[in-house]
């Protein structure tokens, strides 16, 4: 894939409980804000919400799968969890090319997760390095 600055990508997911519970069991997060429906009632929140590494996944399968593509690993991530994801919602991750390094397969990205409503959840940047493969 032959990248430009501007050049974007976006992809979403539905997320679900069962994707709470995998989760939880990959990662020990069994945080009561996604499993306890009383506890998180009497939060600002009022609902169960998701775990953030279930937003910031769908950027590593941006990245990886989409933009920049196959065999792109993040170098570093600068990025602000701006509002809540709960249980249901449909989020999208976008990703904006704002420069390509001429020397080295390197990219920086301004990236944006937004829930069904336009709500921003997540905003910030990152850069990533591409493997051709090649040694």
């Amino acid at each position: 894939m032959v990248l430009s600055i501007g050049q974007k990508a976006n992809r979403s997911i539905t997320l679900t409980a069962d994707h709470v519970k995998s989760f939880a069991a990959l990662s020990g997060d069994y945080n009561p804000l996604h499993f306890d429906e009383s506890f998180v009632s009497k939060t600002k929140f009022k609902r169960l919400v998701v775990q953030g590494g279930l937003t910031t996944g769908l950027l590593h399968a941006l990245v990886a799968m989409d933009m920049p593509g196959p065999g792109t690993v993040f170098l570093s991530q600068d990025w602000k969890f701006t509002a809540p994801v709960f249980i249901g919602d449909t989020i999208t991750a976008e990703a904006e090319i704002m420069s390509l390094h001429d020397k080295k397969p390197v990219t920086q990205l301004k990236i944006k997760v937004t829930r069904q409503d336009g709500e921003i959840v997540l905003e910030g940047e990152a850069w990533c390095y591409t493997f051709s493969g090649d040694k």
